[in-house]
């Protein structure tokens, strides 16, 4: 048995204080000697005097919170354990590429984003998510949490203006050791979103190709399509000899030398993200197993129940009483 505030077990002594006093509404008469003791109304007199005590020390013990632990049970459900990588660099306020392709003034990839996701997270039932967003260097939102409630917060906290830097590799690093502090359910992905490419140096590449490959980790990446840049699915493309690739053809070579599994997606407005979403919805829906924290079960208002009886028969005791004399 626990307690919520098991201080106020401290005042528990007070119940004994009915106990202690004498009764106060007798009447008296000068001499009573020759009438016998009444034993069956001194008794009655000392049972009142612990039903008193009795309901004070179930009020003490419903104030401390009486309740039963918590108990871990390991169920199997459909869903993954999940990073979100988000890029907040300042290009991500601009609108998709394929709506100044067509002249219309969309809405931002960053409010897309953001929109999408919080659809995407409300459809799953028994993941747990995780956070990083990055432009210059990565920021750690939020661990892997089973709260649905943490996560949408932790979404909508992620707006605001950025650099104009997209350091991929320290939104991945930051990412990865999320699932380094958490055991595995059986399915493990990371979701990286953003609008380009970024340069990764080959120490940091290693390191990514290891911790996802040890912590056995999908890899998607969703492009958000700047204007104008060249599709990472471009087969036609070939790098001038004397200049090295764009980022996001580079990263994207290098995504496809990685052992556990990598998926890239393009967006060029809302709903080619969406769909890009909806996909790894589809796909990331296995058996896994994790950890369901069921409440114990809370005594305190059987402490209040009882009290409140207690207390209702000494008031019906008090109407009936007849004073006595000594």
């Amino acid at each position: 048995m626990n307690f919520v505030t098991p201080w106020v077990l401290l005042f528990l002594p007070l119940a004994l204080v009915p106990l202690l006093l004498d009764r106060q509404h007798s009447k008296s008469y000068s001499w009573m000697q020759l009438i016998p003791r009444d034993g069956l109304s001194d008794l009655l007199g000392l049972l009142l005097k612990i039903l008193a005590a009795m309901a004070l020390m179930f009020i003490i013990l419903g104030i401390a919170g009486p309740a039963t632990p918590s108990q871990p049970i390991e169920r199997t459900g459909i869903g993954a354990q999940l990073v979100l990588i988000i890029d907040r660099s300042a290009s991500m306020d601009d609108p998709f590429s394929g709506a100044i392709a067509s002249g219309r003034a969309g809405e931002s990839k960053a409010a897309a984003a953001e929109r999408l996701i919080t659809r995407f997270v409300n459809e799953r039932k028994n993941d747990m998510f995780g956070m990083v967003t990055f432009s210059n260097s990565a920021m750690h939102v939020l661990p892997l949490t089973e709260s649905k409630e943490a996560i949408l917060a932790a979404i909508r906290a992620a707006g605001g203006s950025a650099l104009f830097q997209t350091n991929i590799g320290s939104g991945l690093t930051t990412g990865l050791a999320q699932f380094d502090k958490t055991p595995d359910s059986g399915s493990r992905a990371i979701i990286l979103l953003s609008d380009g490419g970024g340069r990764i140096g080959a120490a940091t590449q290693e390191k990514i190709r290891d911790w996802l490959d040890r912590m056995h980790v999908t890899l998607y990446w969703i492009v958000l399509r700047q204007p104008g840049s060249i599709s990472i699915f471009d087969e036609t493309y070939k790098t001038p000899d004397d200049r090295p690739p764009p980022p996001a053809i580079e990263l994207n070579d290098y995504f496809k030398t990685l052992r556990s599994g990598y998926q890239p997606y393009e967006a060029e407005d809302p709903q080619s993200l969406a769909a890009a979403i909806q996909d790894i919805n589809r796909k990331e829906k296995k058996p896994i197993k994790y950890i369901e924290q069921i409440p114990g079960k809370d005594y305190a208002p059987w402490c209040y129940a009882i009290a409140a009886f207690l207390i209702a028969l000494l008031l019906a005791v008090k109407f009936i009483e007849v004073r006595t004399w000594h």
